[in-house]
């Protein structure tokens, strides 16, 4: 078969997706299923509106190592803490920081040094990595070097972390609202698992008879381990596959409650017509004027389930209908939530991806765009009405293979070929070793407990369980982990409304105006 035949196949299989979906979508779109005013459903907390952030690579160490304590050298964005700030299980031992069991010290990256190489965070090496809960192979499975983005450190750059003459923005947010330091992937390895496991909170099964290209490398036994693109996403490729089974999106369809993604670069520049497929070649410049594109297909957890999945990103069918079931099928442009979030129609809860540029992503992104994404959208909710009943989570996606010293507890069992660290796994299992590495999460609210720091563990489907709990819409079932997933509730006081904003300088992260209280509840 030539290789033009192959691929108007694949775009004519795609099409016929798409279209039987928006068919599907249309069906149903005439008499809406959902509640139209968020504000008015039942739920077990005051909380009426989820807005989730879901940021790109970072491990907790690598942004909060030495917090509350920055170190402030002259010319940077100076940072200091309020004298009631918890403690965090960060790298203030001296043993850690000077005499470490990695082949080279944890070290403080400046601002200048914002724009670094991607590290190795696949499946297996991030486990090689742990060492059996040694955690000192970080430099030798995950360090990445050379393409002149290391600083002189080659391998040993996955050791460095900032300070909060960097993360500024994140360290007045945990100062002034509630922070995680024991929140972990809910599997080891790249983007895909971790988007996966927020929708779904499961990385299984894929479909075999819904496969492009050669995705050997992305799966393990039923599970996907790796970043190959979804089945239902024209904007994707090489490697594509689909996922079977239940999505939150399925649960709140069911219940009645309006909900989307809404992702930078989904708007296509092309769209679809006939036999070609839609085109995302939409770019942003990075603060340092580096183009990038704006799209990532494999960032989408939706776009790999064919209930909810815009193969060819339709548009909503007009503003009102955002949140709702029509031919966009949930899956939106970041545009469309700003245009739904001022019409007054903001759905009950929405999935916010950045632009490639801002999402703080190491190798095409940079802490401090991701900084300037994080606040100017922070901003932007607290102006909301529905802001009052607003909580706003601040969570990742993987920890970039960069250092953490915490071992993850093993919640999920694994053995096979592709695992090295997760003892003996059962068939249920298999390519699903987690909790993988910690990572950042915060929780930005009115009702958030102000300058707290949980210690209780969490993980990336905890953000599912609080939905599916708040909204009481069931567990997804299949073995997700939404049944196991740790409560996030502890963050919040719901006896104590503190309805005051904090508002930050995108470029700086310095506090503009701050309401809330300055002290620890």
């Amino acid at each position: 078969m030539s290789r033009a035949l192959d691929s108007l196949i694949v775009a004519g299989r795609k099409m016929l997706a798409g279209l039987t979906a928006s068919a599907m979508a249309l069906a149903t779109a005439a008499t809406p299923a959902l509640a139209a005013d968020p504000a008015a459903a039942k739920t077990q907390t005051p909380i009426k509106y989820v807005v989730v952030i879901f940021q790109e690579n970072v491990s907790f160490d690598h942004y909060f190592a030495t917090y509350p304590i920055a170190k402030n050298p002259t010319g940077e964005t100076p940072f200091k803490a309020s004298p009631f700030t918890p403690t965090v299980n960060g790298l203030q031992n001296p043993v850690l920081l000077q005499h470490n069991p990695n082949l080279h010290n944890p070290f403080r990256l400046d601002p200048s040094q914002n724009y670094t190489c991607d590290q190795n965070h696949d499946y297996t090496p991030e486990q090689q990595a742990f060492d059996g809960g040694l955690m000192d192979k970080f430099v030798q499975f995950l360090g990445v070097g050379g393409q002149g983005c290391d600083y002189g450190f080659g391998p040993a750059l996955t050791m460095g972390y900032y300070d909060g003459n960097t993360i500024t923005a994140l360290w007045n947010y945990a100062q002034n609202f509630a922070m995680s330091d024991n929140s972990y992937s809910s599997t080891f390895g790249p983007s895909t698992p971790g988007a996966l496991n927020l929708a779904s909170g499961n990385t299984s099964p894929y479909d075999p008879s819904h496969v492009i290209g050669d995705v050997s490398g992305d799966v393990d036994q039923t599970a996907v381990i790796g970043d190959p693109d979804p089945y239902y996403d024209d904007c994707g490729s090489p490697e594509q596959l689909a996922l079977t089974g239940k999505n939150v999106g399925d649960l709140l369809n069911a219940k009645g409650v309006t909900w989307g993604w809404f992702q930078g670069g989904f708007k296509p520049t092309i769209p679809a017509q006939g036999n070609n497929p839609a085109v995302c070649g939409a770019t942003t410049q990075r603060l340092d004027g580096t183009p990038e594109k704006d799209y990532s297909a494999h960032h989408n957890p939706f776009e790999y389930y064919a209930q909810s999945a815009n193969p060819h990103h339709l548009p909503p069918t007009s503003v009102s209908m955002i949140g709702f079931t029509d031919q966009a099928m949930h899956q939106y442009d970041l545009s469309d939530f700003w245009d739904a979030a001022n019409s007054g129609n903001l759905p009950a809860v929405s999935f916010l991806k950045a632009k490639r540029a801002q999402d703080g992503h190491a190798g095409y992104s940079s802490p401090l765009d991701e900084q300037g994404f994080l606040v100017d959208t922070i901003n932007k909710l607290q102006a909301l009405p529905q802001w009052n009943n607003m909580a706003v989570i601040i969570a990742y996606d993987d920890s970039d293979g960069w250092y953490d010293h915490v071992q993850s507890p093993i919640v999920s069992q694994s053995a096979t070929q592709k695992d090295a660290h997760c003892g003996t796994g059962t068939p249920s299992t298999q390519g699903r070793c987690g909790y993988g590495p910690r990572q950042p999460f915060l929780v930005l609210s009115p009702f958030a407990k102000i300058n707290f720091v949980d210690h209780q563990i969490t993980d990336q489907s905890s953000i599912l369980r609080f939905i599916e709990d708040n909204w009481n819409l069931g567990r997804i079932g299949g073995g997700s982990f939404d049944a196991k997933a740790g409560s996030i509730l502890q963050m919040f006081d719901f006896n104590n409304f503190s309805p005051g904003k904090l508002i930050l300088e995108p470029s700086t992260g310095h506090v503009v105006a701050n309401e809330r209280a300055q002290v620890a509840r």
